[in-house]
């Protein structure tokens, strides 16, 4: 039986939790979005030691809208975070499809379906959660500017070579680096019968995503707007947009005043760009979107200047297994619903709290926690990865008649037969008996690097 002891070669740290009572000791965790600071959070009530590392020079700020309902409440709760977030969040009275001229075409409020459905009662900003999970990881280390470049485990531990930082050994290691995963594609490489296939599954675009990764054929990207004018317009409501050859368009309030929260899709993906090129991605929706109608033109120019720009492919991650060896995978990392679904901010919660919980109980046989972590998480994930009815078809429709049919469609969300169809893919967000895991009365003290 393999333990998490301290690894081969360095102090343990101080602690005064008894060391006969101690489950384990350094965890790095790769990625501070959401599932990497809710892991350092319950990681270290359970008195292990997390550090944090993250390519970002520091927190990301915007990100679009994200709904606290279903066993995501229940962990937020748990952390004592509930009054915090409802502080935060933004009010919405629902969602509707627009035309061309701005007219809208189909409504849904948010108590449609009891606060939980599309827009939901309890809706914070992206930006504003991870800010949140940060703060309440207080003390925890966390190293910016950074990245994993080498994985080399052995029976007492890993050792890991970052990007700009001297080289560290850990116990265990969490990739919870989000689609494009560093830590996934060092530890689960090419080759290694991860893919759906069993192929090397690469996605297309810089040929580096590994054998784990099923794009889903298109492409979406969020960034903050200033314009209060149109602040005012949105009256409260999440606008949606769609023009004929799969453009989507979107704006919903901000927190603050004269914040518009923009997205822009496109149902086809272009065959191959550079992540990172963020100048290239602007010009791509530029162009796409050029003379598409509605408010449209207000968003690109809001676009050229936002500091808050990200882009990405609508994808997911399959793997056959979510741990190998001492290095598991989080969230998207592991098992990304892609936000078609709507679910990846609840998967990454409810996987935070239980690969720490499963650590706990098991004293520190990571072996057995990580085979414990996916049994429990493995239903939900792949619950949470059938995609909502008409896929991306239905989020971006080709056509003009197709987006008729759609709006058509959400006019009869609230009836039968389209009603019950609805309320059980929103339910899948609470599809999940949480276990209760004890807690100690004392947590490891802050570590110094």
């Amino acid at each position: 039986m393999e333990h998490l002891d301290h690894p081969t070669g360095t102090d343990a740290p101080a602690t005064d939790v008894p060391a006969a009572d101690r489950p384990g000791t350094d965890v790095l965790v790769s990625g501070a979005g959401i599932a990497g600071p809710a892991l350092a959070y319950w990681l270290r009530r359970h008195g292990i030691t997390p550090t944090v590392v993250e390519r970002a020079a520091g927190p990301r700020p915007g990100g679009q809208a994200v709904d606290l309902r279903g066993a995501r409440r229940t962990v937020i709760e748990r952390m004592g975070l509930m009054e915090r977030a409802r502080a935060l969040r933004v009010e919405q009275h629902g969602i509707a499809l627009v035309d061309r001229r701005g007219r809208a075409t189909a409504r849904i409020p948010v108590g449609l379906f009891d606060g939980e459905g599309i827009v939901s009662e309890i809706e914070i900003l992206r930006g504003d959660l991870a800010d949140l999970l940060r703060e309440a990881t207080d003390g925890v280390e966390y190293l910016w500017d950074d990245t994993v470049t080498a994985l080399d485990q052995d029976a007492g531990g890993v050792t890991v070579t970052f990007e700009n930082a001297p080289a560290r050994r850990f116990a265990l290691v969490v990739g919870a680096d989000g689609l494009h995963s560093a830590v996934r594609r060092l530890a689960f490489r090419p080759g290694d019968g991860d893919g759906p296939d069993g192929t090397d599954g690469t996605d297309g675009t810089d040929g580096t995503e590994g054998a784990h990764y099923r794009p889903l054929g298109g492409c979406h990207a969020w960034f903050t707007v200033h314009d209060p004018a149109l602040a005012r317009e949105l009256d409260g409501w999440f606008l949606m947009y769609n023009a004929p050859g799969g453009l989507v368009a979107g704006a919903r309030p901000g927190r603050l005043p004269g914040e518009v929260k923009a997205s822009l899709g496109l149902r086809r993906a272009p065959a191959a760009y550079d992540r990172r090129d963020t100048a290239a991605q602007r010009r791509l929706l530029a162009e796409r979107f050029a003379g598409a109608g509605w408010e449209v033109d207000r968003l690109l120019a809001g676009m050229r200047t936002a500091g808050d720009f990200a882009f990405d492919t609508f994808g997911q991650v399959h793997l056959d297994h979510y741990s190998r060896g001492r290095v598991a995978l989080l969230g998207d990392a592991g098992y990304s619903p892609s936000p078609l679904t709507g679910l990846g901010t609840s998967l990454a919660l409810v996987g935070a709290y239980l690969l720490a919980g499963e650590l706990a109980a098991a004293a520190g046989d990571f072996r057995t926690a990580f085979a414990r972590y996916e049994e429990l998480m493995r239903p939900y994930a792949t619950r949470a990865q059938e995609l909502p009815p008409g896929g991306l078809g239905g989020y971006a429709p080709d056509s003009a008649l197709a987006i008729r049919l759609r709006a058509a469609s959400m006019r009869w969300m609230g009836r039968w037969p389209l009603r019950p169809v609805l309320a059980a893919q929103f339910a899948k967000a609470g599809d999940i008996a949480l276990p209760d895991y004890p807690l100690p009365d004392r947590t490891l003290p802050t570590r110094t690097a």
